[in-house]
């Protein structure tokens, strides 16, 4: 018998079905295993784990790619829901990448688009500039995130029932507006040609480089972008318009009405309003005039305030005070239509009219000089010392010199020379003795210098001075400071 070796066993085995069978059996095992852990990764093939925070997830699911540049360089692994610290909601997707996509930098976009029309997500990275990047486990933050995608249902929804009503009311209406028409289109289509004809020089000149006609559409997109965050704001602003526009056509008769009477108002405007522009000059004139004394309220409104609130208690005393008053009232409207009453008025209009003369100059020398109490002042303090017999008057002795011509005696002319003792050996009084008097001084009375003169004349040495003193003593008095000239 001969042995045929290692050769004829191995030949052995290969003719065996059952062992054959059995390998192709765990081939098919280990295949199957392969293909359905492919999306989950392949075993003993090291990944690069990334995650990344998203508003929502977007119908994406487990196993859907992950592209960059629009190659595949991984797939989701996992989704997991996320609760911010303000309390939005939001998911975090667990991405294994491929180890050619690291490292990927800090600030990589990640958004969430369609593969496919029917439903099917990819999730798309787009590498950043940052050269930080990240590392195995890091997290890209939500503020990289892309917004969600228009899903088709989303385009769907917005034919909701009223907007498919609406439509069908535009097409009713636009149908309705076009119907018989067809002659006056076509009309309308023939006379546009010369429309048209004319039309193309003049949009020759509006495009023109000239005219910067190519930044107006720049200058709408940015005037949009302005406008997109009051979007909201204005949809509501045209909802409130509507309702407005409902309720003003409930009301269309009277707007008629007034606008088939605005004419007549117009016209009588026209007629009335050259009649009040004198009234409104006058106004005009009349307010300017008081401006002082709106300025003058300015400074006395503390005054006036104190007065309102010292005047409120009178005020409610007042309907009290009023039904006194009433007895009195009518008797002084009996006294107001007696006949004598008017005789008596006329008799002191005339004692006024021959006091006025002197009254116009005694007045100024009160309200301006305050003179009269100036005096009743110094009367009162020339009696004020007094003694168990009664009030004494305070005097003074002046002794003047005796001489020609002196003060101190009866004189021929006016005191105007030494002063001097003629029986003495020697003059004792080598000054000269002057007459300074001033019978009728200023007191701002007509005619006369705004001035308060009496008692405030300035001393002239060396000269005699009789009358007014040559310069303005102005109008301060004692006791009376209004300013001085």
């Amino acid at each position: 018998m001969i042995d045929g070796g290692p050769r004829q066993k191995r030949s052995a085995l290969a003719a065996n079905p059952v062992l054959i069978g059995a390998a192709t059996a765990l081939i098919a095992i280990v295949a199957v295993v392969l293909a359905y852990n492919a999306n989950s990764g392949l075993p003993f093939v090291k990944t690069y784990l990334v995650r990344a925070e998203v508003p929502d997830s977007a119908a994406l699911i487990v196993g859907n790619d992950v592209r960059k540049g629009g190659s595949r360089v991984g797939f989701v692994s996992a989704i997991e829901p996320r609760k911010g610290t303000d309390g939005t909601t939001g998911a975090t997707i667990v991405m294994k990448l491929d180890l050619s996509a690291k490292p990927l930098p800090e600030d990589t976009r990640v958004d969430i688009r369609p593969r496919s029309a029917l439903g099917l997500k990819y999730v798309q990275l787009t590498a950043g500039r940052s050269p930080r990047t990240l590392a195995d486990g890091a997290t890209i933050p939500l503020r990289y995130a892309g917004n969600k995608p228009v899903e088709l249902d989303d385009l769907f929804n917005t034919f909701d029932k009223p907007t498919r009503t609406a439509s069908g009311e535009n097409l009713t209406e636009f149908g309705s507006a076009l119907a018989g028409r067809g002659e006056a289109l076509n009309d309308t289509v023939r006379d546009l040609t010369p429309l048209l004809e004319k039309a193309e020089p003049a949009l020759r000149n509006l495009v023109a480089k000239a005219t910067g006609f190519d930044r107006i559409f720049p200058a709408l997109q940015n005037t949009a972008a302005e406008v997109a965050p009051v979007a909201a704001a204005q949809a509501d602003l045209v909802t409130a318009l509507r309702r407005t526009f409902v309720a003003l056509d409930r009301v269309k008769p009277s707007i008629q009405d007034s606008i088939s009477f605005g004419p007549r108002a117009l016209n009588a405007g026209i007629e009335e309003l050259p009649r009040q522009a004198d009234f409104l000059n006058a106004s005009t004139e009349l307010f300017r005039r008081l401006r002082p004394a709106f300025s003058a309220l300015t400074a006395a409104s503390p005054g006036l305030a104190d007065a309102f609130e010292a005047g409120t208690p009178a005020l409610r005393r007042s309907p009290a005070l009023n039904r006194r008053l009433t007895r009195t009232l009518a008797n002084l409207q009996r006294f107001g239509t007696d006949r004598r009453t008017f005789q008596g008025m006329g008799d002191i209009r005339a004692i006024a009219d021959v006091l006025r003369p002197t009254l116009s100059y005694v007045t100024p020398a009160q309200t301006v000089c305050n003179y009269a109490t100036l005096l009743t002042r110094n009367l009162a303090s020339a009696v004020s010392e007094s003694d168990s017999i009664g009030p004494g008057l305070r005097t003074g002795l002046l002794i003047l010199p005796n001489f020609p011509d002196g003060e101190s005696g009866p004189a021929a002319k006016p005191a105007a020379g030494p002063a001097q003792d003629l029986r003495a050996p020697k003059p004792i009084y080598p000054s000269d003795s002057l007459l300074h008097s001033n019978p009728y001084p200023n007191t701002a009375a007509p005619g006369q210098p705004r001035e308060c003169e009496a008692g405030n004349e300035v001393y002239v040495p060396g000269r005699q001075m009789i009358g007014n003193t040559p310069r303005n003593e102005g109008v301060v008095t004692e006791g009376q400071k209004v300013g001085a000239k």
